[in-house]
């Protein structure tokens, strides 16, 4: 008896492992795959591959944090992470690093095929050398590879761009709600849960995809979600979500600074009721044009010498001046030097008594090899800047003590402090980006305390945001421009607002985006 109870209890452990391993089986099989990079056409820098820091296989899933394993994502599904890359916003990528990556991509994915679908995570901007619609021909590719069958969700930041192309390649996709992108990881995750809750339901594709270009191109500088129009227009897209019949809507600014055809406004929405996306799509897509004169930048907007003007003059700190036209978090080369140039005019900068200006940043990798050899508190004389964009002024010469060398900065390198009177100059290694406080107080500089802070930024990240004493934002020459008059766009699609102002009103209704039964190239 006892024998035979063990042998019943074996069968049962037997049985168990295998209804565990048949479950297992029926779990879909999703890959995760994406690009993600802004890329300004009007600069003369060029992204390479090592820009993007591509991750591979399990490491993909450090990007997102939904992914953990108490989250109740992690087990819906057999993920199976491929390439995913994201580079810091910056000039044209070079056709040698796209087909690099794309094709190493492509591989990792055919080595899991077969595939039920794929997240597919990118950011919407990337120009690339002698190609349009980049995110459009790399999915196109991806279909190619892994057929039509397999349902594709796509997550983007509301800066990219959607063309026809990528639209009907993709099943399911959406796009950012906030201007800064506080909702990133949100948004992303709901590409993910949109997608689960089509294969767990077995209703699969949407039966209707709505798009409408909106001939509309602002900066994101002038669209924020913070203020109005913005804001409400943005709060409008979870009213016309209703389960099934609309899954989801999404509205894309688009990106200014790349001159292609598909940057241009677009609103989608899809789901399963005809009716009920083809309203919800107008409905955002005559809002956001009905909107588009009151847009306007997030913080007072002047030319440089009216915010030093206006700074010096301030009692406020810091007061923090946006050095717009080259902010490397847009798409800037993040070495031009013009707005250095100007600060160093001011006498009133100059004297001992005068007030304190800390300036980040500046890439000046010479300069930084020699602050090396000299070390801390020797004094300096060497130059930074221009070496990439050197149309608006040629390198700075800096004079003055090194107060600070930190090294080993994920994006900067080594990160070197040259107080010049009591100007402050961050000299980066490589390109930076500075919107945390700790990014200042690493190298020994209280940004909450100083009188004047110069950022390459647009609209301030959340820190210094917070930070601020005043605020105004500097018309300042660069690749990303804010001035998008003085730009010399010659392959966007006209009329557009603003560059033409008195252009008629668009047709506003809905177009139905054929489903990805069949692959649109």
């Amino acid at each position: 008896m006892k024998k035979l109870f063990s042998t019943f209890i074996l069968l049962a452990v037997l049985i168990l492992a295998i209804g565990c391993q048949d479950n297992k089986k029926k779990l879909p099989r999703i890959a995760i795959a994406g690009l993600a990079i802004e890329s300004s056409t009007f600069s003369p820098a060029v992204s390479h591959e090592g820009a993007f820091k591509a991750r591979y296989g399990d490491s993909v899933f450090t990007y997102y944090p939904f992914f953990a394993a108490d989250s109740g994502i992690i087990d819906r599904a057999v993920w199976l992470p491929t390439l995913r890359g994201h580079a810091m916003p910056g000039g044209i990528v070079s056709h040698e690093a796209y087909e690099s990556l794309v094709s190493k991509t492509l591989d990792s994915l055919k080595a899991k095929l077969p595939l039920d679908a794929i997240f597919f995570d990118i950011h919407g901007a990337m120009s690339v050398q002698v190609l349009d619609d980049p995110e459009g021909d790399f999915l196109v590719r991806i279909r190619e590879l892994v057929g039509t069958d397999v349902l594709i969700s796509t997550s983007m930041d509301l800066h990219g761009s959607v063309s026809p192309r990528l639209a009907q390649n993709t099943d399911l996709i959406t796009c950012y709600r906030l201007a800064p992108h506080e909702d990133a990881i949100e948004s992303k995750k709901r590409a993910v849960t949109n997608l689960l809750d089509r294969l767990e339901s077995g209703k699969g594709k949407p039966a209707y995809k709505a798009w409408i270009p909106v001939p509309i191109l602002l900066p994101g500088e002038k669209t924020s979600t913070r203020i109005e129009p913005g804001k409400s227009l943005y709060a409008q897209i979870p009213t016309v979500i209703d389960k099934d019949k609309v899954i989801d809507a999404a509205i894309w600014m688009s990106y200014p600074w790349a001159d292609e055809p598909r940057n241009h406004g677009v609103v989608m929405a899809y789901g399963d009721d005809k009716e009920a996306v083809a309203r919800a799509a107008e409905t955002l897509a005559r809002h956001f044009w009905d909107v588009r004169k009151e847009f306007g930048f997030v913080a007072p907007t002047v030319y440089l010498d009216e915010a030093l003007a206006k700074a010096l003059a301030s009692d406020k700190k810091p007061f923090i001046i946006s050095d717009m036209g080259d902010n490397p978090t847009a798409g800037g080369a993040g070495d031009v030097t013009w707005t250095l140039h100007e600060i160093f005019k001011r006498p009133e900068l100059k004297s001992s008594g005068s007030k304190t200006l800390i300036y980040a940043s500046i890439p000046g990798p010479e300069l930084v090899k020699r602050a090396k050899e000299i070390g801390v508190g020797g004094q300096i004389d060497a130059a930074a800047g221009a070496e990439v964009d050197n149309r608006f002024a040629p390198p700075i010469r800096l004079k003055g003590r090194i107060t600070a060398i930190k090294e080993g900065d994920m994006d900067a390198g080594t990160e070197v402090v040259v107080k010049s009177g009591n100007i402050y100059t961050i000299v980066t290694e490589k390109r930076s980006a500075y919107h945390s406080e700790k990014k200042f107080t690493d190298l020994g500089l209280k940004p909450g305390e100083a009188d004047i802070l110069v950022v390459k930024i647009g609209y301030l990240e959340p820190e210094l945001y917070d930070m601020r004493g005043d605020w105004v934002m500097a018309l300042t020459p660069g690749g990303v421009d804010q001035d998008l008059l003085r730009l010399p766009y010659k392959r966007v699609q006209r009329p557009i607002y603003p560059l033409d102002p008195d252009m008629a009103d668009p047709d506003l209704s809905a177009r139905f985006i054929p489903l990805s039964n069949e692959i649109k190239r």
